[in-house]
């Protein structure tokens, strides 16, 4: 007899008030699109965000007949939600201390579920079919969840900031770009210089695309400071990357908006697919009750 996930009574059958086995995910963007589990919702008109991640959760709790985890970021609020969600289609919000408790098996369950190779799959396949939109919220979504779940420096989070950095170049939000390889770079930096040139590269690539005198001022003299450091360290072995400090300290030295030559080249050296609108990574608020956008009543499930 196949094992059953669901938490069962004497008579088998679904134990509602078990607690939760997996815990979901779901991600809300600047722009309001909404992902669930690595999948981008279609809204449809006007639905609002959280009834559409309200619904796709609830949907799960029915399939297993007890109730359901899931962590919300919602990035428009700056905070994170966590959620009981139930077969009837209620919910509640639940403070942090509430929540399911992280362990490594819990965690291997959820990745084994949905994991995150399968997700950068899907991001690769929106970005060949030059669905750049989608396929940069889904990789925003999996970096600020694998950020919030195994810390920023977690070898799967830089990749997948890595990938969301690319897509952003593709789309031509340079000053997004930037910023997003210039932290996975920073990160290299500190813990792993041996790896660290390529990234450095790639956020080079991206600031050398930006206009703005200021930003290119001040995130030059952060670039400049680490291809300073790899050569001391003698880390600049690959001419393109020489060339490419070179490019910055000209740059800078001169104060030109954009310089020819190296930065040309560079593109070719952002990371192959495998590999918010704020400029920087914006913490988000500690967990609290009371969220009221994702507490809904039994009945008002729309699935």
């Amino acid at each position: 007899m196949p094992h059953s996930p669901t938490p069962r009574d004497s008579g088998n059958l679904p134990v509602l008030s078990a607690p939760p086995l997996i815990r979901l995910d779901a991600y809300v963007a600047e722009d309001g699109s909404t992902v669930v589990n690595g999948h981008l919702l279609e809204m449809g008109g006007m639905r609002p965000a959280n009834e559409a991640i309200l619904d796709a959760i609830a949907m799960f709790a029915r399939t297993l007949g007890a109730p359901v985890a899931a962590t919300v970021i919602d990035r428009p609020a700056q905070q994170v939600a966590r959620l009981r969600v139930y077969p009837d289609g209620s919910s509640r919000t639940i403070a942090e201390e509430e929540d399911l408790p992280p362990g490594r098996e819990r965690t291997a369950a959820e990745e084994e579920a949905f994991p995150p190779l399968a997700r950068v799959e899907r991001i690769i396949q929106h970005t060949q079919r030059e669905e750049l939109h989608a396929a940069f919220v889904l990789a925003s979504a999996l970096r600020e969840h694998l950020s919030l779940r195994r810390g920023a420096e977690d070898e799967l989070s830089l990749e997948a900031r890595a990938i969301e950095a690319y897509i952003a170049y593709l789309r031509g939000d340079y000053m997004i770009s930037t910023v997003l390889a210039l932290t996975v770079a920073r990160i290299r930096c500190r813990t792993d210089l041996n790896r660290a040139a390529p990234e450095v590269a790639r956020a080079t690539a991206a600031w050398q695309r930006l206009w703005d005198e200021g930003q290119v001022a001040t995130r030059g003299q952060e670039l400049l400071r680490m291809w300073e450091r790899l050569s001391e360290e003698g880390l600049l072995h690959d001419p393109s990357h020489q060339a490419m400090a070179q490019a910055v300290r000209t740059r800078l030295e001169r104060g030109s908006r954009y310089v020819e030559g190296p930065a040309t080249a560079a593109a070719a050296a952002l990371p192959a697919a495998p590999e918010p609108a704020a400029p920087e990574d914006r913490p988000l608020k500690p967990t609290r009750r009371g969220l009221r956008r994702f507490t809904r009543r039994p009945g008002r499930s729309a699935g």
